[in-house]
């Protein structure tokens, strides 16, 4: 009999390349989905480039790991409609009567959403270097790896809605949009919240994605050895623990 560890791990390795097939045969959609982040910069670069309030020396070493943060967010925030629509054509209830293991079905989901946030990430950074963006390497390696580690946890989550609004697809983009506008606005990630009010700086520091998008910068800075970084990854394990957690616990649940 096989142990059950290897075959958790075998099984999500079976689910992340089906899960990987389709952005295999259409990689023109990682790049299609680059459209609004570059729209971002282009928008709030000026705006920002006119404010002496920014931290930091320069606007696109402060911005651009903003975006990226962005960009992890809504992308693996919406990608339980996948299993929406995978749910609604039968194809999920096909998987579910393999003998690959539930929480197999979740990780391996999760886990795919690291590679097109990886590579969406690294195509962003490459655009804005001719434009006085520095790359640091090392640090911005250690950044990737701190977003595709978010990527895992948001989308496990966002499974796990998927399963627990299955009947109820509105309640999934309801939920999704209530969630992630706040965590957006209340990290920091566009402008800075020095001058916001209390009751927001207070609901800042319970926002996981605060400690990041801070770590984010000061990776992409060149800074590795800052305390800031341990705070940021100690927030995306948290995150990633939680949703794995959640998820499989909702995916067995749901499938028993």
């Amino acid at each position: 009999m096989r142990n059950p560890s290897m075959k958790l791990v075998t099984d999500t390795g079976i689910v992340l390349m089906r899960e990987l097939r389709p952005a295999w045969r259409d990689p023109f959609s990682i790049l299609f989905s680059m459209v609004q982040p570059l729209i971002f910069l282009a928008l709030f670069g000026p705006l920002l480039a006119r404010t002496s309030e920014l931290p930091g020396a320069s606007l696109w070493q402060w911005f651009v790991p903003g975006i990226l943060v962005m960009v992890a967010l809504f992308a693996t925030s919406m990608t339980g409609s996948n299993l929406l629509y995978e749910m609604q054509t039968g194809s999920h209830e096909r998987l579910t009567v393999t003998p690959l293991s539930r929480s197999s079905l979740l990780i391996g989901r999760a886990l795919k959403e690291m590679v097109p946030l990886v590579v969406q990430a690294v195509l962003i950074v490459l655009a804005v270097i001719p434009f006085g963006f520095e790359l640091h390497l090392v640090g911005a390696l250690l950044g990737l790896v701190l977003l595709a580690v978010l990527g895992v946890g948001l989308g496990a989550l966002s499974y796990s809605l998927a399963l627990a609004v299955r009947n109820q697809e509105w309640m999934f983009w309801m939920v999704q949009q209530t969630v992630v506008f706040p965590l957006l606005i209340l990290s920091g990630m566009m402008l800075p919240l020095d001058r916001a009010p209390g009751w927001m700086l207070a609901a800042a520091k319970v926002n996981p994605l605060t400690y990041l998008v801070d770590a984010e910068r000061v990776l992409f800075a060149g800074e590795v050895a800052n305390t800031v970084v341990l705070q940021g990854a100690v927030a995306v394990l948290v995150v990633a623990a939680i949703g794995l957690l959640v998820g499989t616990r909702t995916m067995r649940r749901v499938t028993a």
